[in-house]
């Protein structure tokens, strides 16, 4: 099953912050709940690990991420990541390009498109509840990433408020956020569909 998403979110200061944070794979991977790089192999070969907790049912998938292409003067990245879960019965792979795009000089953009493809177990949950639960991974993912550019910046108040922001970032995905968001999607598609 395959999921397509674009997401982008509006961040703090110039867009060389914000450039200069994504390509610090590592550190944006922190970002994710629940993620971690594992292994550094080189500048552009990683393992990493993904867990998610959603009510009683966890997932965890190891895998691996790849730098695929880096473009400094257009400010992009390719990664790709696949992935399979401990138990054997799921696998997950991502091809993301992220960009950053400068708004002016004191905010920037970071875009994201992403083309996930999912089989075995974790594909049962079907392509809509999937969607929802990626959009509710990227929406902390955006937080998180935010506030790491924004603790950049020059304006010390605000630094420091972005770094208490991350020191309480939750360490996994938000699974209650991401329910009360599974719910609140499932009645906008059954009542917000159709028009008379």
């Amino acid at each position: 099953m395959k999921v397509n998403m674009e997401k982008s979110f509006t961040l703090p200061g110039p867009a060389i912050n914000a450039w200069t944070f994504l390509q610090q794979i590592e550190k944006v991977a922190a970002c994710m709940p629940g993620a971690e790089i594992t292994e550094a192999i080189d500048e552009r070969n990683y393992k990493g690990k993904v867990k998610a907790k959603i009510g009683p049912a966890t997932m965890a998938f190891n895998g691996d991420i790849v730098v695929e292409d880096i473009d400094p003067e257009a400010m992009s990245l390719r990664l790709i990541g696949k992935g399979q879960d401990s138990k054997g019965t799921s696998s997950a792979a991502m091809d993301l390009t992220a960009r950053v795009i400068a708004v002016d000089e004191s905010s920037c953009e970071l875009q994201g498109n992403a083309e996930m493809t999912v089989t075995g177990k974790a594909a049962s949950l079907g392509g809509r509840m999937l969607t929802q639960v990626a959009d509710q991974i990227l929406n902390q993912f955006g937080k998180n990433f935010e506030n790491n550019v924004a603790a950049m910046g020059p304006d010390e108040a605000a630094a420091q408020q972005a770094k208490e922001e991350l020191a309480q970032q939750p360490k996994e995905l938000n699974g209650l956020a991401l329910a009360w968001s599974v719910i609140t999607g499932w009645f906008a598609g059954l009542f917000g569909g159709k028009k008379a």
